[in-house]
């Protein structure tokens, strides 16, 4: 009985590395994906309700934001502790530490938008918004990304 529970210590100890690992992974691309079904509906409520659409980014905070001159209309994606905005692209000398701004006007070209996300353990993923076709996406972000 002994030998059979410190075979299982053992390979719970050689696993669980391993699985809280996946477990960061799941969640910085859950957010990611979080991040583009935000963008997205503000490009589509711009274009549907022809209301312009604010889109808030904030590093501080930890979060992404929408929000129209409509009444009661806002939209908020907050991260959890382990994920966090490092930057909000494109990177301009004059930027708000407490968030950037963007703005989706209806019938316009949607602003270029880049969101890079990370997790504790290192790994970044860049959501854009691509101002020609309106349609965000996710990609490793590298280091480039980040400048």
């Amino acid at each position: 009985m002994i030998i059979v529970v410190t075979l299982l210590s053992l390979m719970v100890g050689i696993s669980f590395p391993a699985i809280s690992s996946g477990v960061e992974t799941l969640r910085l691309n859950s957010a990611a994906d979080d991040v583009v079904g935000i963008l997205t509906s503000a490009v589509n409520r711009a274009d549907r309700r022809q209301h312009p659409i604010e889109v808030t980014v904030s590093r501080q905070s930890n979060f992404v934001m929408l929000r129209s001159p409509e009444p009661g209309f806002e939209r908020v994606v907050r991260f959890p502790e382990t994920i966090f905005i490092v930057a909000v692209l494109p990177v301009m000398p004059y930027d708000d530490p407490r968030g950037k701004r963007f703005l989706v006007h209806p019938g316009g070209a949607p602003p270029r938008i880049g969101i890079v996300l990370a997790n504790r353990k290192g790994d970044r993923r860049l959501v854009t918004l691509d101002p020609i076709s309106g349609v965000a996406d996710v990609r490793k972000a590298t280091a480039q990304d980040t400048q």
